[in-house]
């Protein structure tokens, strides 16, 4: 009988060794736990979310590419190019926030790879840059799934002057692309209340 009693310890104290471990990962299984639960987010909730959150993406990309540029001036066309994405501070919003972030110009007006809703709002935008009237940020629901915040760039930034060299009218556009989705999943409800 003892010796059963000797074999029940052994065996309790080797599991409970293991403790370490399952407290370890209690974090990522609170947050995985957290994310999983279902969430009852108004369209309201989820625009002024994607809208603030775009507000700060376009902010942080304006400000990190206005540095490597006035940095680096000779690098502003390789900058400008999809290389700005791999900037580390805009990778790191890629990663937190789940996005893609492009720098548009005239060009994309025409870009057959945007939807007509989304070539319409950037001729809008152009057509604001030529007449030199005010601009504003906007967020436009593309579908059921995605949502894209556009932000222009002021015409006498470095970023118009640089990245969009050849073009008439100095214009660029941040384009943010949203995953309702992943929004819905970072959203902490209890801040939106």
């Amino acid at each position: 009988m003892t010796r059963y009693i000797y074999i029940l310890l052994l065996l309790l104290g080797t599991l409970s060794c293991n403790v370490e471990n399952r407290v370890g990962g209690t974090k990522e299984l609170s947050d995985e736990i957290r994310n999983s639960k279902i969430k009852r987010v108004t369209d309201v909730q989820l625009i002024s979310t994607i809208d603030q959150w775009g507000r700060q993406i376009a902010a942080i990309s304006q400000k990190t590419l206005t540095e490597s540029i006035t940095k680096n001036p000779e690098k502003a066309a390789e900058l400008c190019g999809s290389n700005f994405q791999q900037l580390p501070a805009l990778a790191a919003l890629n990663k937190e926030y789940g996005v893609q972030v492009q720098l548009l110009g005239s060009a994309d007006v025409q870009n057959p790879a945007f939807s007509a809703k989304e070539r319409e709002l950037l001729d809008a935008y152009l057509y604001n840059a030529e007449k030199n009237l005010p601009q504003s940020a906007n967020v436009q629901r593309l579908n059921d799934t995605l949502f894209v915040y556009n932000s222009p760039v002021p015409a006498d930034n470095i970023i118009s002057k640089s990245c969009f060299n050849q073009q008439n009218v100095p214009f660029a556009v941040w384009r943010i692309l949203f995953n309702k989705k992943d929004v819905i999943r970072k959203i902490d409800v209890k801040k939106l209340d």
